[in-house]
């Protein structure tokens, strides 16, 4: 659950519970899904823990502080790149090398959701 206004999460409320928290939403783009059902894997969306897929927008390249509208009124608020975890590997044998990649464009590792924390209701 990361749900509230302070961090949620295991190891960084252990460093500091009072820290804001920005990893409520967990969004992975539509697109991930097709590229891991070609390496060969069965995965549909969801089944990475995200709470949105998203079509239609380079959710990646979205910058920090940018709000997405979902639905007619829920509004989230993108707080950064999601580094793909531990536990995806337990989901597949050999996912989490999948996600987590290279990007020789980039010339690091490639980064395949977003976090969001909301800004209103829906």
């Amino acid at each position: 659950m990361h749900a509230g206004v302070t961090v949620k999460h295991r190891s960084r409320a252990a460093q500091d519970p009072t820290r804001p928290n920005l990893r409520q939403v967990h969004l992975i783009h539509e697109g991930l899904f097709g590229a891991l059902g070609e390496a060969g894997f069965d995965v549909s969306p969801g089944d990475l823990g995200e709470n949105v897929t998203t079509r239609g927008i380079d959710l990646l390249a979205l910058p920090v502080g940018t709000l997405l509208r979902l639905g007619d009124e829920a509004v989230v608020e993108v707080t950064g790149l999601r580094n793909p975890c531990l536990q995806i590997g337990h989901f597949r044998d050999g996912l989490l090398k999948h996600v987590v990649g290279r990007d020789e464009s980039a010339g690091s590792s490639a980064r395949r959701g977003s976090w969001a924390s909301s800004r209103q209701a829906g």
